[in-house]
């Protein structure tokens, strides 16, 4: 169980905790700095959803669109990297 956690976080639990806790202190002094709360990130969090709220299903239709167009790029490109690899293991 432990060695699944360690790999999943990609070291030791404490450890991780410790450079998880730096990075947030250093990135909320950059924040601060600029000028950002945490409550600006939640009031903008808030209005990314009613907007999309209130979109409708003209938000899913677009979320659809944006989908096809990456995967008529991302699925071929896929595709020959597995084929490629299939090929080099044959080798």
């Amino acid at each position: 169980m432990s060695d699944t956690v360690t790999r999943f976080l990609g070291g030791s639990p404490g450890k991780i905790a410790i450079q998880l806790i730096a990075m947030s202190f250093i990135v909320g002094i950059i924040l601060s700095v600029l000028g950002v709360s945490p409550y600006d990130i939640l009031a903008g969090l808030e209005g990314l959803v009613n907007r999309v709220w209130n979109m409708g299903f003209d938000t899913v239709e677009w979320i659809f669109r944006y989908f096809l167009l990456g995967a008529v790029v991302v699925v071929p490109v896929w595709l020959i990297m597995r084929v490629l690899r299939m090929g080099r293991r044959a080798e």
